[in-house]
């Protein structure tokens, strides 16, 4: 008989199950319920507000191009940390966490001090009409930011796994560069490429504590809608607070869903051009 090192299957589900019911599953239905006290037809007055429209969309407007602008940069930077050898790679390979590492106010602040219009790039940008701090640019420049590592990271992996042989070959054959790009590596990459992006999209739609010092946090132009949250948190509007977190999470359910959607096709994709 084969020993396992983990417990039964029983048991393991069980414990599988009541971390996920404590930690996570527990605090959303506590929002829902929370939430639920508002009632319909004050929700959707909150909801259809102008206000609260505008934060919506800059948050997650802002999360998707700041996920597919991660997704092009972490590619490239990717693909350049595992192909290529040069002086410093280490250096650069370990600069790829940084966002990991550093606390989302100092990238703030730092974010702040660079594109602000006395700052070290925002004075050079500001006479050209190029405004980033203080302006929807300036949360999409945060978002990137923080979002940047996970795709990096990702990839990596898939990347080292990736042999040369398939590609010398394409060549051999006639495969331009971007032939053999799209279709040698391109369907390989895109299933995990997906996976970096839905992170990288999660963690910019909560995106916090960078956001709030280089947006300017003006009301119909640069708010988010977390910073909203807090605001109505301030205002001892629990419900409200509750009400707005609980539409966020719907929608980002319905993102993150989509993404599943597309990455089950990708595989599948890959699969039968395999």
């Amino acid at each position: 008989m084969r020993r396992r090192i983990l417990p039964g299957f029983g048991l393991s589900l069980g414990y599988a199950l009541a971390y996920l019911g404590l930690v996570v599953l527990l605090p959303l239905a506590a929002l829902a319920w929370k939430a639920s006290a508002i009632g319909p037809g004050q929700l959707l007055h909150l909801l259809a507000a102008p206000r609260t429209l505008a934060a919506l969309k800059l948050s997650f407007g802002g999360a998707l191009l700041a996920a597919l602008a991660d997704g092009a940069i972490g590619l490239l930077v990717g693909w350049v940390l595992v192909r290529y050898r040069f002086p410093g790679r280490r250096l650069l390979d370990a600069l790829v966490d940084l966002p990991f590492a550093l606390p989302t106010a100092v990238a703030g602040i730092a974010l702040t001090a660079l594109y602000a219009p006395n700052g070290w790039l925002g004075r050079w940008l500001e006479p050209h009409g190029l405004k980033i701090a203080y302006a929807p640019a300036g949360v999409l420049v945060a978002m990137v930011f923080v979002g940047f590592p996970f795709v990096v990271r990702t990839l990596q992996p898939v990347l080292e796994s990736l042999e040369s042989d398939v590609e010398e070959a394409a060549t051999t054959l006639g495969a331009t560069r971007a032939q053999t790009f799209l279709r040698v590596i391109a369907p390989v990459l895109l299933p995990t490429l997906l996976t970096g992006f839905a992170l990288a999209l999660a963690r910019a739609v909560g995106e916090y504590g960078s956001v709030i010092f280089i947006a300017g946090n003006l009301p119909m132009k640069s708010e988010i809608a977390p910073l909203l949250i807090v605001q109505q948190l301030e205002e001892f509007d629990y419900t409200g607070a509750a009400a707005l977190g609980t539409a966020m999470l719907l929608v980002s359910l319905l993102l993150l869903l989509a993404v599943t959607l597309l990455q089950r096709w990708s595989r599948r994709w890959a699969e039968v051009r395999a």
